[in-house]
């Protein structure tokens, strides 16, 4: 499955184009952005199951800096900073990565 088949992919474009400068990254304005906000808890977990590359049932730090390239290949990584941002925010039980609940409510404060 592909992110386009849940997103529209000039949403990605536009979402992922407001964050290209290094530290910009802001994951609530790109959820929101993105159009993953107004989508199911269904197509929310497909965006997780994505955005787990190796399936572990997890999004790891190490795959939380790629997350814009989740989205599309164009995207660049997050900085350490970013990802570490984005990690503490999600990560609501502190086992140092985001399980599909954590990302479902992670989207739902966005």
């Amino acid at each position: 499955m592909a992110m386009t088949d849940v997103l529209s992919a000039e949403d990605i474009k536009k979402a992922v184009g407001a964050f290209s400068a290094a530290e910009s990254f802001n994951y609530k304005k790109f959820f929101e952005m993105v159009g993953l906000k107004k989508k199911s808890p269904e197509d929310v977990k497909k965006v997780f199951h994505i955005l787990d590359k190796d399936r572990s049932g997890f999004i790891e730090e190490e795959e939380l800096k790629f997350v814009l390239k989740g989205f599309t290949p164009d995207g660049r990584d997050l900085s350490e900073k970013e990802t570490k941002a984005l990690l503490a925010a999600g990560d609501k039980d502190g086992d140092g990565k985001i399980g599909a609940d954590e990302f479902a409510t992670l989207v739902a404060e966005s």
